[in-house]
């Protein structure tokens, strides 16, 4: 799936005021660092993936989720899918071509640190357009606090203290919470948000444990090579 020509030039012609990208990684690779990363997918597919911003990998491949971090996703999705170890790189592209995928951001960050706030509400009603009219999917699996969090961004104070008070709870990584968004066209879909950890090898705490974590919830919402 390809982005409009009008909402591909909005992502390229914020891209281009903003300051903070990673310009050396685009440069390595040869690559634009005013195009969009957003992995879309299949726009029928009942599961999403939501994280924070792409990496170097994710640079170089023109894909999110194809790093490290990336690769533990799609080896949990393959393992799930085919009871098997995930072979190859090429097997890992593959996997993801049965999801949606999108970051809350579609640059680059230098240092690999998260966007700040600022430039999430910048880009916010744009992936609001991306994750509205070209995904038909409600069933969202968040990896991280960034990117958990960014479904508060356009939904006002109370849904910003409903998130952090879900957040608090001791059971996030297996308990769901419904949020709303409304595009600027008039669209709006409740989505149901399936939070996750971060899967960065640098995420110390759950880094282990993210597998298990990533099964469990594959587990609950069914998923299987029928869906």
């Amino acid at each position: 799936m390809i982005l409009a020509d009008g909402l591909r030039t909005a992502f390229r012609e914020r891209a281009a005021r903003l300051s903070g990208i990673d310009l050396a990684v685009y440069q390595k690779f040869a690559k634009d660092p005013h195009e969009p990363i957003i992995g879309l997918g299949d726009r029928d597919a009942r599961i999403g993936f939501f994280g924070r911003d792409p990496g170097a990998d994710e640079v170089k491949h023109g894909m999110p989720f194809i790093g490290a971090g990336g690769q533990k996703v799609r080896a949990g999705l393959y393992r799930h899918l085919y009871g098997s170890e995930m072979p190859d790189f090429a097997a890992s592209v593959e996997v993801g071509n049965k999801f949606f995928w999108a970051n809350t951001v579609p640059c680059k960050p230098l240092g690999n640190k998260a966007w700040p706030m600022k430039v999430k509400r910048d880009f916010c009603d744009l992936m609001i357009e991306v994750l509205l009219g070209y995904w038909r999917g409600r069933e969202v699996i968040t990896f991280g606090r960034e990117a958990f969090f960014w479904f508060g961004i356009a939904g006002g104070k109370a849904v910003r203290e409903s998130l952090e008070a879900f957040w608090l709870r001791d059971d996030r990584y297996t308990a769901s919470v419904d949020v709303e968004l409304a595009s600027g066209s008039g669209q709006t879909r409740r989505f149901h948000l399936h939070p996750l950890p971060h899967p960065s090898p640098l995420n110390a705490t759950w880094y282990k444990r993210f597998p298990e974590l990533l099964e469990n919830r594959l587990t609950q919402l069914d998923v299987s090579l029928r869906t």
